[in-house]
């Protein structure tokens, strides 16, 4: 193995291996492959500090209240755009 190469590309390029021999073996070995290469993403994930977590959190915090206001100002337009169209049924 490289140096240079980090160890997840190794694993995915024998992924791409010609496929030889019986085929039960081929199927174990492709889910020895598959469990491989999970560890090999699982290993490239980085933590956030506790003061990007925070960040983070405000910022989908901000972005759903956002997205609310939007959609209440639509169905606030929508509703008395219908309620012109349509009217008030008499009670």
């Amino acid at each position: 193995m490289d140096q240079d190469e980090p160890r997840g590309e190794v694993i995915a390029a024998g992924a791409t291996r010609e496929k030889t021999g019986n085929p039960i073996s081929r199927f174990f070995g492709s889910i020895a492959l598959f469990f491989r290469q999970v560890i090999a993403e699982l290993r490239k994930v980085v933590t956030p500090t506790r003061k990007e977590l925070f960040k983070f959190t405000a910022v989908v915090l901000v972005f759903v209240l956002i997205v609310m206001g939007i959609v209440y100002g639509l169905d606030t337009l929508f509703a008395w755009l219908t309620h012109i169209v349509f009217g008030v049924p008499d009670a």
